[in-house]
């Protein structure tokens, strides 16, 4: 991110609203907010990732001489709009929802308060960053889900499309909860665990198996993990991997990590003849990972029946999500302010009731449950709302307003979940590392009920609006609709 001047990384069009906006307005602060409205992968809840790179990016938005003379070359913007554009930096407020929280659809994961034509150019750009690495995160999240604790390695690097992709895929899927990555710059980039093994290639590049794995178990003594199915995986593969295992041992090595991996084949099968080989042979404590186009869905059949693999290899489903390509993260116009410095809300409407906004400067407390620490619901609110939690809360389904839940005073907690990124143009928020946000990211995973995480058909957790910003929304829709 930083060895490249991003300000061009936008669609033409925002480019051409602020010369409209230069030309025909006064630049009046807006409301901005990023929101999807479905989960990815038909799941019961997503993960917020990408606010680092969206910090770096405003940081070094600016419009270098370069990038104005090939806007001039366009021959559709004004000198005085160019000249403009030469001294641009961004003045506004960012809030965001940390990285590593579980969000649901409709609650505003960035909001951006700025001058209109500022607030405009930034949007293809954050859309971008919190799209892909939202849904990598949330995509590995459920993969690590079906895995039932055992330890997920990224390697899709190979897959991905194309080098950013593959590099902050990695980093998305650390903090949706992989245990380390095959992608070496992002494992210097982000100071995150790196493994692997080794490929087909090796095998065949020695006269037989059994001197390919005793090469690498000299090179590799303490992580010593050998792909054994190149030719045949019982009848040869794991044989001479375990010979060498008992040379290792004959000779006093002890590996601290030590096994072999499965990348074909009927994995359910092989690993649990594999399991009794290892075993029968006295390495217990061997482990067997698995590769060859896994998803979350095979992962868990594969536990269903049983297969003896405690690692899993996750590539191209991983790094592609590709179930589901996209994350579907907007940025919608949410208010104006006025002379007098008041937020007018504003609302979008359309036939799809889904894609209708909440209007208004807002943010969101998430309710919890405060014997069980569980998520009971998200509120949004407008900005200046107060809540006493020793006070009855009463929250109700704004799409079925018969629908409603109180929470007696004493019985729930609650917490602001957007936070203040930068204020006033100044960066107020310092990233933690990715391996701290993995680890706040697995605590909040904890607060959300096992029905919510099921793979198939999840239990929804409820959005709701604060009676004040429901009453705005119908107010507003009531004046549209005359």
């Amino acid at each position: 991110m930083s060895a490249q001047n991003l300000t061009l990384l936008t669609d033409l069009y925002e480019l051409t609203m602020m010369q409209g906006y230069f030309e025909t307005q006064e630049n009046e602060t807006v409301v901005f907010d990023v929101f999807f409205r479905e989960n990815p992968n038909k799941s019961g809840y997503s993960i917020m990732a990408g606010v680092e790179q969206v910090i770096e990016y405003i940081k070094n938005l600016n419009f270098s001489y370069e990038d104005v003379d090939y806007l001039r070359g366009l021959g559709i913007f004004s000198e005085d709009f160019l000249h403009y554009l030469s001294g641009f930096h961004f003045s506004g407020s960012i809030y965001a929802i940390p990285e590593g929280t579980v969000i649901f659809p409709k609650e505003p994961l960035v909001k951006v308060i700025a001058p209109i034509m500022e607030a405009q150019l930034v949007e293809t750009a954050i859309l971008n960053i919190i799209n892909h690495q939202s849904l990598i995160a949330t995509k590995t999240s459920r993969v690590v889900f079906a895995a039932q604790g055992d330890g997920i390695m990224e390697f899709g690097l190979r897959r991905a499309q194309g080098p950013d992709a593959g590099l902050y895929g990695a980093r998305a899927a650390i903090i949706g909860g992989c245990v380390g990555t095959s992608n070496v710059l992002a494992g210097k980039l982000f100071d995150v665990p790196v493994m692997g093994t080794h490929a087909h290639s090796w095998i065949m590049s020695f006269k037989d198996e059994y001197t390919a794995f005793k090469e690498y178990a000299k090179l590799y003594p303490d992580a010593c993990t050998l792909l054994v199915d190149t030719y045949d995986t019982l009848k040869s593969g794991v044989p001479n991997a375990i010979r060498v295992f008992k040379e290792m041992r004959d000779a006093g090595i002890k590996p601290k990590s030590y096994g072999i991996r499965l990348d074909s084949g009927d994995l359910a099968y092989l690993s649990k003849q594999a399991r009794k080989m290892l075993d029968a042979a006295g390495f217990t404590d061997a482990v067997i990972a698995a590769s060859n186009d896994l998803d979350e869905m095979l992962i868990h059949d594969l536990k269903i029946q049983g297969a003896a693999i405690t690692s899993w290899g996750v590539g191209t489903n991983l790094i592609t999500s590709k179930d589901c390509p996209s994350f579907g993260g907007v940025y919608k116009l949410a208010a104006i302010q006025n002379k007098e410095g008041e937020f007018v809300p504003k609302i979008k409407i359309s036939e799809n009731t889904e894609k209708i906004t909440n209007p208004g400067n807002k943010t969101i407390y998430r309710v919890y449950d405060k014997e069980t620490g569980k998520i009971r619901a998200d509120l949004i609110c407008f900005a200046d709302e107060q809540y006493d939690t020793n006070e009855e809360l009463l929250l109700f389904d704004p799409n079925a307003t018969w629908k409603k839940t109180r929470l007696e005073g004493g019985t729930y907690t609650m917490r602001e979940i957007l936070k203040p990124i930068f204020i006033n143009g100044e960066c107020k928020y310092q990233s933690p590392s990715v391996m701290e946000i993995a680890e706040y990211c697995k605590r909040e995973k904890d607060t959300l009920w096992d029905e919510t995480k099921r793979l198939f058909y999840p239990h929804r957790v409820y959005v709701d609006l604060s009676q004040k910003l429901y009453d705005t929304k119908a107010k507003l829709l009531d004046e549209m609709s005359r």
